[in-house]
């Protein structure tokens, strides 16, 4: 396994945005595995990992 958020293959590291992934504009970015705060349920201990494949495209 690979401990990153976005994994890319044959792809420009530019497609990584909230906008391109559906998730709405960057408020801030977090650098820390845990982002959350306060009570924590199942959702808040949830982490995804996007795997992005292409053909070579740049944007």
């Amino acid at each position: 396994t690979v401990d990153s958020s976005s994994i890319y293959h044959n792809t420009s590291t530019r497609f990584t945005d909230g906008g391109v992934f559906g998730l709405g504009a960057e408020i801030g970015i977090s650098t820390q595995k845990m982002h959350a705060r306060g009570p924590m349920g199942l959702k808040e201990l949830t982490t995804y990992a996007y795997h992005i494949k292409g053909d070579g495209q740049i944007r």
